[in-house]
């Protein structure tokens, strides 16, 4: 038990002639001769001979050691047999030399050879020591019983409802702020025009109001809702006359309508991943489910799904349910997934590139597969056929091409409000809009956001392994969100959401860049939370999530430790300032401004880290 590792196990040598020579009983021509035994000689003499008495399997291919006292089931890679010894181990080599888990329920702040005595648990196979101060590992103490083990999901599901629910209880994006109102009453108008009126009418109906320029599934699921929202009250989906309405009924029924709509989409995606990521990480049950609940429980998609009002969700869903099968290796229903999540929102572009990498490199790498090459584009042309045929029955070519020209507004500009990316942060040093036309700026834009995505493609493309998609679709929408056109402050929900899945199996190095990068999305928008009147929710959902999960603990490194406080330091002075200081009219977005330079500046250290994380994922055998 004092051995570190199985290098360090002497293998006892047998005789080599059990392996050159063999002695057996003489064939005769009739039957075998038992009496007459003769030994010969099989291989050629002063052969080299390895004999070993007994083999050391490697760690990573045991899952569990069966003994007569019970099952050991590894956790974070490691075994425990704490619970059938009954005693702690002496020796220091007990606890790995590699850092802990964060899902550990082993106190990461102390030894791995110091326990708590537990009571032995009847049917319990987990062998997890229970001394974390962490506050999530300690709510999940109990359901490492097997027999409750049953209701650790719904629990889990049923809270982060419950607090998705108390989020909604405040204002939402618009709230009785004409003229245009805001986020809640685009999506509410868009139920409304497309319960109301014919397919061909909804991409051109009255565009100055909230016109319809999101892709046809979202098309689809308002009218759905609005359809169904109609038979409950028909006034507020009325056509014209239910615009900017600020009814409870009406805010109870679309918060409502978000919330089931991300139980269908997005989070039992979560939980497949956390399935299927987890046991490519060696966690158990108990550790999947502690970073299901974190993922559930991230304040950014929370904030702006369920306070200032989209349906982020469904597409985020849509987009995981591709990676979960292309982690299974279903190549054919990744795609099909993936048109899905291009097809309710075109956000989700920031993954295309990459999800096209690593699929031509799986059907190019390590042999030619061209019938996997034609089955996935058969699945993208009727996927997407499917979604834009009703369009095309409607009103022919000219319904397809007012939809993509919807969907792909470029008159717009290069961003959107303020927004924390590389050309609003440039725009206050040199005025790009002034100084350059719009096709140049289109074309600069362009060529930035591919040159930044072109290392991640370029090592899925002849690395096409599923341990880098997370990492790498996380610096692929790092690039489109920080170099792209049209950028809304939303759209960092998409680099986020990939990161914060590495929380399923990371160590706490990496869980600190996880928080870091969560925080400095919740800070970057703040000025809109602010404006929707969401600063409760803002403070809550933000400290919950980590004080539950620890997640504001900094990375090893001095550099690391460097990075983070000073990004801290720079946004609590921040708040500080906004809230004591009062600038001149003259500068009216001076804050929003310093916000977006703190925020751009940190986002594009996290898309160098994705970038070294993937390198060194490409080079580790693991």
């Amino acid at each position: 038990m004092d051995t570190a590792t199985g290098k360090d196990i002497v293998i006892e040598q047998r005789a080599e002639n059990e392996v050159v020579r063999l002695r057996a009983p003489v064939v005769r021509a009739d039957a075998i001769d038992t009496s007459h035994i003769e030994t010969v000689q099989v291989a050629a003499s002063g052969i080299n001979v390895w004999n070993p008495a007994f083999d050391v399997t490697p760690a990573h291919l045991i899952d569990a050691i069966i003994t007569e006292k019970g099952v050991v089931i590894k956790s974070n890679g490691k075994f425990s047999f704490e619970r059938l010894m009954q005693t702690a181990p002496s020796s220091p080599l007990a606890a790995s030399s590699s850092p802990p888990s964060p899902f550990s329920l082993s106190s990461p702040h102390t030894s791995g050879s110091v326990f708590r005595k537990k009571k032995k648990r009847t049917g319990d196979p987990l062998t997890i020591p229970f001394t974390s101060t962490y506050p999530l590992a300690r709510f999940f103490e109990p359901f490492a019983d097997a027999s409750l083990r049953a209701f650790t999901l719904p629990i889990i599901i049923l809270t982060t409802t419950l607090f998705k629910v108390a989020v909604g209880f405040g204002p939402y994006s618009g709230w009785q702020n004409p003229p245009m109102h805001g986020d809640f009453e685009a999506q509410r108008h868009w139920m409304e025009l497309t319960s109301s009126l014919k397919i061909e009418e909804w991409y051109f109906y009255d565009l100055e109001w909230w016109g319809l320029d999101y892709p046809p599934l979202t098309a689809y699921h308002s009218w759905f809702i609005g359809s169904l929202g109609k038979v409950i009250q028909p006034q507020w989906f009325a056509l014209n006359t239910s615009r900017g309405l600020d009814d409870e009924g009406l805010k109870t029924f679309m918060r409502m309508s978000v919330i089931v709509s991300e139980l269908v989409c997005y989070v039992p995606a979560v939980i497949s991943f956390c399935r299927i990521w987890g046991r490519r990480q060696n966690l158990n049950r108990v550790e999947q489910a502690l970073a299901f609940t974190l993922i559930l429980f991230q304040p950014a998609l929370i904030l702006i799904d369920h306070g200032h009002f989209q349906y982020n969700s469904v597409m985020l869903g849509f987009s995981l349910l591709c990676i979960n099968d292309l982690l299974r290796d279903s190549v054919y229903t990744a795609a099909m997934w993936f048109v899905f999540a291009l097809g309710y929102k075109q956000m989700a572009l920031y993954y295309a590139l990459p999800i096209f990498a690593y699929l031509l490199g799986y059907c190019v790498f390590p042999r030619r597969r061209l019938h996997v090459f034609m089955g996935l584009a058969s699945v993208v042309i009727i996927c997407s056929g499917m979604l834009l045929w009703p369009f095309w029955y409607a009103g022919g070519v000219g319904q397809i091409l007012q939809c993509g020209h919807r969907i792909f507004p470029f008159a717009r500009g290069l961003y959107e409000d303020k927004v924390a990316n590389v050309w609003c942060a440039m725009n206050v040093f040199f005025k790009l809009r002034k100084n350059l036309s719009l096709p140049v700026l289109q074309l600069l834009s362009a060529i930035a956001t591919l040159f930044s995505v072109l290392p991640v493609c370029t090592v899925l493309f002849f690395y096409p392994q599923k341990k880098l998609l997370p990492i790498a679709l996380s610096a692929s929408a790092w690039g489109f969100f920080l170099f792209s056109f049209q950028v809304h402050e939303k759209s960092v929900l998409l680099p986020l959401m990939p990161m914060t899945l590495l929380l399923c199996g990371s160590d706490r190095d990496e869980r600190a860049w996880i928080g870091w990068t969560n925080n400095v999305a919740v800070f970057s928008m703040w000025p809109i939370l602010r404006r929707d009147g969401l600063t409760l929710q803002y403070i809550a959902m933000t400290g919950f999530w980590n004080w539950v999960g620890e997640m504001y603990h900094l990375p090893g490194s001095i550099l690391g430790k460097t990075i983070h406080l000073a990004v801290y330091l720079a946004m609590a002075g921040w708040h500080v300032g906004q809230a004591t200081i009062k600038m001149h009219e003259k500068y009216p977005d001076f804050w929003v401004v310093i916000n977006v330079e703190i925020c751009c500046a940190a986002f594009g250290l996290v898309w160098l880290w994705c970038l070294l994380k993937m390198y060194k994922s490409v080079r580790s055998p693991i």
